[in-house]
């Protein structure tokens, strides 16, 4: 389970979230939509503190981190937190001096200090997850962008996180390679793997998501099922938006 319990961001006087409150199963894919400026990838990127929130708190697992504006979060607290997240981001990140199962291996080796034989093997289990076995050894130069997401999905599944981020997954790609990532996001969801996705692809959204969250100005608009969400929201302003991209005519639900 993740809890985000009256969540708030600034930078300086700029108030990015305000007051967010959600809850998310675990085994469950929950998606973060939203216009652009809205408060997705901020959000997500308070829950593994790349951004420490203003005030608040965060529960993950067994772990409860309470935010005090002014006050210092200390980095041993802030490690319980991150290192139960995996983070797959929307430009891949991948280190351009390192092959495919050397990014993966990566953070085991030098982190986690796993013997590199022992995360050699857990690479290679991973990248045949995602369908990379024989790309293995590519430079990150050479592979399309579909195939370098699909091994940055590999390097965050790596140390076996209690939940998998991602920030807008797909925006980067092609509808073709898109379609890639798609389906090994829809294979995770599909064995239980818990998510939070920020993105502006709704037909992701619709596809692998179990719940919705709308945001818009850094608040909370709307939550709900994906089904109720895409098909029949409550709200105008989450009607206006799904309208303005065609949803109900392009969305399997």
């Amino acid at each position: 389970m993740i809890e985000l319990s009256n969540i708030e961001k600034r930078f300086g006087d700029a108030v990015i979230l305000k007051d967010i409150s959600i809850r998310i199963p675990e085994g469950s894919v929950t998606a973060l939509v939203g216009p652009s400026g809205g408060g997705k990838s901020t959000l997500l990127r308070c829950i593994n503190l790349l951004e420490i929130p203003t005030a608040g708190s965060i529960r993950l697992g067994e772990e409860k981190l309470a935010f005090v504006p002014g006050k210092r979060t200390s980095w041993p607290a802030i490690q319980k937190i991150r290192r139960q997240t995996g983070m797959v981001f929307q430009n891949f990140q991948l280190f351009p001096h390192q092959t495919a199962i050397e990014n993966v291996m990566e953070g085991l080796v030098t982190v986690l200090r796993w013997p590199r034989e022992k995360a050699h093997e857990r690479a290679m289990e991973l990248l045949t997850k995602v369908g990379m076995t024989d790309k293995a050894d590519a430079w990150p130069s050479t592979l399309s962008g579909g195939q370098q997401q699909r091994v940055a999905i590999a390097r965050a599944l790596a140390p076996s996180p209690r939940v998998l981020l991602c920030d807008e997954p797909t925006s980067a790609l092609d509808p073709e390679l898109s379609a890639e990532v798609v389906d090994v996001l829809g294979q995770l969801a599909s064995e239980g793997t818990t998510m939070v996705m920020a993105t502006h692809d709704l037909r992701l959204a619709s596809k692998i998501a179990n719940d919705v969250v709308f945001l818009e100005a850094g608040i909370v608009v709307e939550t709900g099922s994906a089904r109720a969400i895409f098909s029949a929201p409550e709200r105008e302003r989450t009607k206006r938006f799904i309208s303005t991209i065609n949803a109900a005519h392009t969305y399997d639900i």
